[in-house]
C-alpha cells in the first residue's frame, strides 16, 4: 500500500481494543522512529505500555484511555521542534496504519506519566496513541483547496494534488490553519496561521504535501484526470 492510500484511509481513532500490538510490529515501529529521530534530530520514543498518560477525565471521556501504548514526540527544545515532530512523526503515524494499527494525535495527555526519558533540554511535544482501534475512525470535513491556497488560478497537477493531500492531514480540533503558496519560481512556501500545535500541524501538512506532488511528479502526470 503506498502513502496516498494510507492518508486517504487514515483516520484519528480515541477508542481502543484491549489488545497488545504484536512484537514483529512494534520492532517495525522502533526501526522507524530510529530513522525519523536521525533525520530530524529528535528523541521520539515508543512506549509500549501508555500507563497513566491519558487519565485526565477528558481523556477517559473522550476513549484514549483505552490506548495501550504511546509514542512520546521529543526533542531538543528550539523553534523548528514542534514542525520537526508534525512531519517525522506523521511518517510513523502512516507505517503505523500499513501495519494494520490506529492511530491519534493527543495534544491534552498528562505529561509527568508518560513513561519516556527525557534530557533536560528536551521537550515533550505532544505523544501520539496506539494501537487496535475499536473501529477505524471517521473523516472529517475539510477545507476548499481555495480556502487555502494562494494565488488562486492555474496550477500545475502536482501542486493541486500535493494541496489535496495536504487537507487530509490532521490538525488541532480540525481547525486547517495554513496555507500553501505556488511562487512564480516554482517554489512551494507554508504559512502558520497560528492556533493550538499548529505548528505540529504544519509539519504534518508538508509532509502529506511532498507526498501527494512527489506522486504527481513520478508518474508524469499533467492532468488532475489522470490522478
Amino acid at each position: 500500500m503506498n502513502h496516498i492510500e494510507l492518508i486517504r484511509e487514515r483516520h484519528s481513532v480515541r477508542n481502543y481494543l484491549d489488545k497488545p500490538i504484536e512484537t514483529e510490529k512494534v520492532e517495525r515501529l522502533k526501526e522507524k522512529i530510529e530513522e525519523c529521530n536521525a533525520a530530524g534530530s529528535l528523541h521520539m520514543q515508543f512506549c509500549p505500555d501508555a500507563g497513566k498518560t491519558f487519565n485526565k477525565v477528558l481523556n477517559r471521556f473522550m476513549g484514549l484511555g483505552s490506548a495501550p501504548s504511546v509514542i512520546a514526540c521529543i526533542g531538543r527544545d528550539d523553534e523548528s521542534l514542534e514542525e520537526r515532530i508534525g512531519y517525522f512523526g506523521e511518517q510513523v503515524v502512516l507505517l503505523a496504519q500499513e501495519l494494520g494499527l490506529n492511530t491519534c494525535w493527543a495534544g491534552t495527555f498528562n505529561a509527568k506519566n508518560v513513561p519516556a526519558e527525557m534530557e533536560d533540554d528536551e521537550r515533550l511535544v505532544i505523544v501520539i496513541a496506539v494501537g487496535y482501534g475499536a473501529d477505524q475512525g471517521r473523516q472529517h470535513k475539510s477545507k476548499k483547496p481555495e480556502k487555502v491556497v494562494v494565488p488562486d488560478g492555474e496550477r500545475p497537477s502536482w501542486f493541486d494534488f500535493g494541496v489535496e493531500m495536504a487537507l487530509l492531514a490532521p490538525t488541532a480540533l480540525n481547525q486547517q490553519k495554513f496555507e500553501i503558496a505556488l511562487n512564480a519560481d516554482g517554489s512551494v512556501e507554508f504559512t502558520d496561521k497560528g492556533g493550538m500545535f499548529s505548528k505540529v500541524d504544519l509539519g504534518i501538512v508538508k509532509y502529506h504535501f511532498e507526498v501527494g506532488a512527489d506522486y504527481v511528479k513520478s508518474q508524469g502526470m499533467k492532468n488532475s484526470a489522470d490522478l
